[in-house]
């Protein structure tokens, strides 16, 4: 008995040496007070968060807004995130979370995200979607509207 084709799996890279696609979608985040702990920089969950916030802002940019998604009957689940942090964001640092689309699978895809302030990248993070039913009926194949607007941000590697 065997098992599944290594080559058929996606080879993982690091995600500080990967690169973000020629288009990304930028997503201005607003940062509040509550958000800083007490060595005056942005407390790492909040990260996570920005991610979820930027990637239905992503939707939006790319052509099928979350809200379009779910009145087709569409939602999403993460099922994977993960985060590499390089410096804080400070209080009071404008942040925009750059989205591009890493794979697309055909119940699931992966959007990378580097945190910026100005030029410098201070995060960059990666999560796994799986397209769902909104009626709780299980996964479903990415439908043809958010294949379309994720093409258009998929990454490239040089």
């Amino acid at each position: 008995m065997t098992g599944p084709d290594p080559a058929a799996r996606p080879v993982r890279r690091p995600l500080a040496g990967r690169l973000m696609a020629a288009v990304t979608v930028p997503v201005p985040i607003a940062t509040s007070y509550f958000q800083y702990d007490q060595q005056g920089v942005v407390f790492n969950m909040w990260y996570f968060g920005w991610f979820d916030d930027a990637m239905t802002q992503f939707l939006g940019e790319v052509g099928y807004p979350y809200t379009a998604l779910n009145a087709d009957g569409f939602d999403v689940q993460l099922v994977h995130t993960e985060a590499d942090w390089r410096d804080a964001v400070r209080y009071g640092e404008q942040v925009v979370v750059d989205v591009a689309t890493e794979r697309i699978g055909s119940t699931s895809f992966t959007l990378s995200f580097a945190v910026r302030v100005g030029d410098q990248v201070r995060a960059t993070g990666r999560t796994v979607y799986v397209v769902v039913s909104t009626d709780g009926s299980g996964k479903r194949p990415v439908p043809p509207k958010l294949r379309a607007g994720l093409e258009s941000a998929l990454t490239t590697d040089r």
